[in-house]
């Protein structure tokens, strides 16, 4: 896939992700829904692997794709969802968000000797400023009740699984075929959602056209092609410069809101998006 293709369609995907959590709202609960999502995806996932007879990883790896998978999808997805369900509010969700290319970039400049200039860092500061004025709005009428040490920690720990479980991408597996990979780390995801959904007593699921259809697009959409992806590019490039992608998807999930639904965006929020991709753009110049 053409190196330019790639970053565009991922984040145009995984902004969506905004729709999806608000079109579920009500309809079912965040813990049975991504355990449903990622049983699907590993089933879809297993089914190309199989038709396509790609070797499976050996067994003394699939420690390895599992933590990965539950790391990426389980812990990252099941905290952010469960933050937003208990309180917090999905604007400062997205600010903190903005944390994990800063420590994608730290580690991966560690590990991996990663060469990041300091126009990478300069842009990296000028995205998540523009993801700051995007958010400006939403972020002015947060209250304190709506920060709860207890449900920012939880936040926070998405935030560090994603940037472990985008990480590891890096290490041996990036070896192995992709889409039994991405069978194993989504079972994975499965099995922490699950086994969150039932800890938590979760049972809210009511069918509809609205539930079926989120579903489907968050299977084939975000998983399909938005994770896979996330995980293509970091295998085959730098675990710093696919992280920043992050930074323009709460301003795309904005741009959404605003013709799906009618939110008006103000000349700040345009200014904060041109700032985000600026940033963006210079964190991935060569």
């Amino acid at each position: 896939m053409s190196a330019l293709l790639a970053p565009v369609l991922f984040v145009l995907v995984w902004s969506t992700g905004f729709i999806v959590a608000r079109a579920i709202d009500g309809a079912a609960a965040p813990g049975l829904f991504l355990c449903a999502r990622f049983v699907l995806t590993t089933l879809l996932f297993g089914g190309i692997a199989f038709a396509a007879g790609a070797r499976w990883p050996a067994r003394d790896q699939w420690p390895t794709h599992l933590i990965a998978g539950a790391l990426l999808q389980g812990v990252y997805m099941g905290g952010g969802y469960w933050a937003v369900s208990h309180g917090l509010s999905p604007a400062v969700m997205a600010l903190l968000a903005t944390l994990q290319p800063m420590l994608t970039a730290l580690v991966a400049q560690r590990l991996f000797g990663e060469p990041l200039g300091r126009h990478f860092w300069g842009g990296l500061l000028a995205g998540a400023l523009g993801v700051g004025l995007v958010l400006a709005p939403h972020l002015a009428t947060v209250g304190p009740e709506a920060l709860s040490p207890g449900v920012l920690a939880v936040a926070l720990l998405s935030v560090a699984a994603i940037t472990a479980g985008t990480l590891i991408q890096k290490t041996s597996i990036a070896a192995t075929d992709l889409s039994s990979s991405s069978a194993l780390q989504n079972a994975a995801g499965a099995l922490v959602t699950g086994v969150a959904a039932l800890l938590l007593g979760e049972s809210l699921w009511v069918p509809g056209v609205a539930l079926w259809g989120a579903l489907a697009w968050a299977v084939l959409g975000l998983s399909a092609i938005g994770s896979t992806l996330l995980v293509w590019m970091v295998r085959q490039g730098s675990a710093a410069r696919v992280s920043v992608l992050v930074l323009l998807v709460p301003p795309l999930a904005a741009v959404q809101a605003a013709l799906l639904f009618g939110e008006r965006l103000s000349p700040l929020q345009i200014g904060g998006f041109a700032l985000a991709l600026g940033g963006v753009l210079l964190c991935r110049r060569r």
